[in-house]
């Protein structure tokens, strides 16, 4: 009664497009390649809306997606199953539309009237004006997931591990603040940066200069600056040749101009950089939590979702229909605890102190929640001893 029938559609796939399925029971809208594209993994964004007619149990579709150049070669094959969101969540709120301002009250008041949600949505500040596909271009870090249940090291020792942990009261001081990455997708490199300054401070014992995140946009040649960069290549640019300080090469391209790499410091300074000894990911919870412990702050990457940037206090957890991100995200783990009876991170973000809980959220912990424990996957580096950071 309600299912969709069979058909062929074709079309250019370096283009975006928008497919009517028959009937009028919905589209399918696909943004299209970036052509041209090169041999291995690509992603493909794929947006599936069905009627508001059809039930959500019903709304399944098989999607055969082949491909071929313009000589007729096979390019691409997959087959996609997709079972297709309804426009409601668990609770009967209605879940933002792309073209939706972020700070429309909407789903914030319905969200906020449930029981049991655990965490509270509102306006905030730092998206004011802007709609949920605007504020896409935050999310720049280009994500990698890989096994959470990998060896853990050999030393770790899970037995010790707190209830509670805060790397701001452990390490008063020392835990350099909130920053703002602005309307640019360099959140991968502002997170690696301020977890680096973090580790700096707390391996000389005494606050230390901000480290720029703008020196990685401008100067890391395995990313992309405002379009995106990894975890992995980031560390290795702090490792060689490392971060000047951010007074020495302060960030400047939050509209998304990216400067020169800086070859002296605008404030006269010596033009020195600070290293990571080392630099390597960390895998499963504990051993995040024991390396928070240890030694500071780490760097994740996560999906992030629309309710996301409604955040606004309790433990985050994205709503069961949300099937399909807006894009990767990275930031830094300063903590853990547990509030109302759920395990949760306690995580430094780059949207300003006008967003979430003055700059902070909490995200349900040991659950891989939108996939924070595996995605990126989780990285710091090492700063050995109290003077051999700086060459």
């Amino acid at each position: 009664m309600f299912g969709i029938t069979v058909f062929q559609h074709s079309g250019d796939g370096c283009k975006a497009d928008s497919i009517a399925l028959p009937g009028g029971t919905g589209t399918i809208k696909m943004a299209g390649f970036r052509c041209p594209i090169n041999a291995g993994d690509v992603e493909l964004d794929l947006d599936v809306q069905l009627s508001s007619s059809i039930p959500a149990s019903l709304a399944k579709l098989t999607i055969d997606l082949q491909a071929s150049t313009d000589t007729g070669a096979k390019a691409l094959c997959a087959e996609i199953k997709t079972t297709a969101a309804s426009n409601h969540n668990d609770y009967g709120c209605k879940l933002p539309d792309s073209t939706d301002n972020i700070n429309d009250p909407t789903f914030a008041d319905c969200h906020n009237s449930m029981n049991g949600i655990g965490w509270v949505a509102g306006r905030n500040a730092f998206f004011e004006g802007l709609t949920f596909n605007d504020a896409k271009v935050l999310l720049g870090t280009k994500l990698v997931e890989e096994n959470q249940d990998m060896q853990l090291p050999v030393s770790l020792n899970t037995t010790v591990l707190p209830n509670d942990f805060d790397s701001r009261i452990r390490w008063p001081g020392l835990i350099h603040p909130i920053r703002n990455q602005k309307h640019c997708g360099r959140c991968w490199a502002f997170s690696a940066s301020e977890v680096m300054s973090d580790r700096v401070a707390i391996a000389r014992g005494r606050a230390s200069p901000v480290l720029s995140a703008e020196d990685l946009v401008a100067c890391d040649q395995k990313d992309n600056g405002c379009h995106g960069g990894q975890l992995k290549t980031a560390w290795e640019y702090i490792q060689s040749p490392g971060l000047l300080t951010d007074s020495c090469f302060p960030y400047t391209s939050g509209a998304g101009d990216v400067p020169m790499c800086a070859e002296k410091c605008v404030d006269g300074s010596s033009f020195l950089r600070t290293r990571a000894s080392s630099a390597a990911p960390i895998y499963g919870v504990e051993a995040m939590q024991q390396e928070i412990m240890t030694n500071g702050p780490i760097q994740v990457g996560f999906k992030v979702y629309k309710s996301l940037m409604t955040y606004k206090s309790g433990v985050y957890s994205k709503h069961a229909t949300e099937l399909l991100p807006e894009g990767g995200h990275a930031v830094k783990i300063v903590g853990w605890g547990v509030e109302s009876d759920t395990d949760y991170w306690l995580v430094a973000n780059s949207w300003d102190t006008t967003w979430g809980d003055e700059g902070f959220f909490k995200i349900k912990r040991g659950s891989n929640e939108c996939g924070i424990e595996t995605m990126g996957p989780p990285y710091a580096g090492s700063v050995a001893g109290k003077n051999a950071v700086i060459v």
